[in-house]
């Protein structure tokens, strides 16, 4: 069979990608000229439109969030953050979600989670954490590891997934829902893994903002050890002041501190959290995707701590950033719960709720004894 014949009628080269043909080919077309091919009008139309496929879940996102601070308003003891949390499971699981909202959704769960917890670090002062006293700060170290370790111990025993013991263990160490939301982004985990967690936060936080006062009182604590023993017990920020304010300002002003040298510790636990999981991944496969040594928004959290350290930053701005925070975790955790199934949850409940219970028991036992011995 002849082959394929050039303009002039001699035979053209062998093989469609000649450079003749290359030559002759049409050029470029801008997608609205008559002669454009459908291929050129995907491709030059697509691109612009790609990031408008965030917009309808961002608007599910602020629309949540809003409905969750009306919660929140109504109900000052039901914090913004589990608001929205609850607010998302409830969208995941029943049939109001649109399609076009996933894009949005994820996009906001990764995105503002980092930029919340790097906004986080704008509530730390190292002056102010450093006042406390040595003996203070190293009952801190001492309770938030043993915590830790005790919590991770515990999850094994019970047979739970090394993702739930992970974020439980941090959550409950650290700073409650914040913390598990940042330690999700480092570990390889289910959702339901991380909502189990922050569940478990408000279930035992909540617990002890009414034992703590009763058993200080009980046991002779005064308002300043009192408030040192809440501040090292409890897990969210909100429940710390919650607890101790019944106790006295002292008291709110001791937790307090306490409170935010536990949070401190959250940009190193995170970080060495990373590199355990990057150690524990590249065992099971050589061939995996190494995750980063120090996550960005780690490092991000410290530069913020070092901002606000610096004195740089007038009380109006670091009031609206704490503002923002919150905000964007509420967002964050809103995607989240969106892609819990209740079913799935409630199968971890019993063996969950114990992991909960001792993981309470460690972290309250050890600060006492190490505010007992140290502080």
């Amino acid at each position: 069979m002849p082959g394929r014949l050039g303009h002039d009628g001699t035979p053209a080269p062998a093989g469609g990608g000649s450079t003749a043909a290359a030559e002759d080919a049409d050029p470029p077309r801008h997608p609205d000229s008559p002669g454009a091919r459908p291929g050129e009008l995907r491709a030059v139309r697509t691109r612009p439109v790609a990031g408008l496929r965030l917009v309808p879940g961002l608007v599910v996102v602020a629309l949540a969030v809003g409905l969750a601070a009306s919660l929140h308003a109504l109900l000052p003891s039901l914090g913004l953050v589990t608001a929205a949390l609850i607010l998302g499971v409830l969208a995941g699981n029943l049939p109001v979600l649109p399609a076009t909202a996933s894009v949005g959704v994820s996009w906001a769960t990764r995105r503002l989670l980092r930029t919340g917890v790097v906004l986080l670090g704008l509530g730390l002062s190292v002056p102010q954490l450093l006042g406390v006293g040595p003996g203070v700060l190293l009952a801190v170290l001492l309770t938030v590891a043993g915590t830790f370790l005790i919590t991770i111990r515990l999850g094994r025993l019970l047979g739970l997934s090394r993702g739930l013991s992970l974020c439980v263990g941090t959550g409950f160490a650290v700073c409650g829902a914040s913390a598990v939301a940042a330690v999700e982004s480092v570990i390889r985990r289910e959702e339901r893994d991380v909502v189990t967690a922050i569940a478990l936060v408000t279930l035992y936080g909540s617990l002890s903002v009414a034992a703590l006062p009763l058993l200080g009182g009980a046991i002779g604590l005064d308002e300043g050890q009192l408030g040192r023993w809440i501040g090292l017990s409890v897990h969210e920020v909100a429940q710390v002041v919650a607890a101790a304010s019944p106790v006295g300002e002292g008291a709110v002003t001791e937790a307090v501190v306490v409170k935010l040298s536990r949070v401190v510790l959250l940009a190193p636990m995170i970080a060495a959290i990373g590199l355990a999981e990057r150690r524990h991944r590249l065992t099971r496969d050589a061939r995996g995707t190494r995750p980063p040594m120090i996550p960005l928004f780690v490092s991000g959290f410290l530069v913020a701590v070092a901002v606000r350290s610096s004195g740089l930053l007038p009380d109006v701005v670091l009031d609206h950033a704490a503002t923002l925070t919150t905000v964007l975790l509420a967002a964050a955790l809103f995607g989240l719960g969106t892609t819990v199934r209740v079913a799935a949850l409630l199968r971890t409940g019993p063996r969950a709720l114990l992991l909960g219970l001792g993981s309470t028991i460690a972290v309250t036992t050890l600060a006492w004894v190490t505010l007992w011995a140290l502080g």
